[in-house]
């Protein structure tokens, strides 16, 4: 006879089985049931598939660890040991060619700004010719 009825579960799955939640799963630290939540009360589409959360939850978590990186370097390369919102407006930052194009208009709050002077506005470099102090 088979055991069907109300036993609850699937077929050979033993009561140790404990839950997995879908970050885990897809190997994520960024939370897939949050943004799939977000996805639907967000309004940006009539329904929302199982992958989507997944998938953005992935390229959140890559543009963040790369940014943390760079953000770390800098961090290491100026013997700090934190990152602050300076940091991720360092030159390094804008060395990386990708994320210069991906944040190139993003203005950053307490991140300060570059060092530049235009070079019209430095002083003009006198000239020590020869033929100057001769003619005197």
């Amino acid at each position: 006879m088979s055991s069907g009825g109300k036993s609850g579960g699937k077929a050979g799955a033993s009561s140790t089985d404990k839950a997995q939640s879908r970050s885990a799963k897809a190997g994520l630290q960024f939370p897939v049931g949050r943004i799939h939540r977000l996805l639907r009360k967000g309004n940006y589409a009539q329904r929302v598939g199982a992958g989507a959360p997944v998938y953005l939850a992935a390229v959140l978590e890559y543009l963040s660890a790369e940014i943390l990186e760079l953000a770390g370097n800098a961090a290491r390369d100026n013997k700090k040991s934190r990152i602050i919102p300076v940091t991720f407006s360092s030159p390094s930052a804008y060395n990386d060619e990708e994320l210069n194009r991906l944040l190139g208009h993003v203005v950053i709050s307490q991140g300060g700004v570059l060092p530049n002077i235009h070079s019209e506005l430095l002083p003009q470099k006198s000239k020590k010719d020869g033929k100057a102090s001769q003619e005197l």
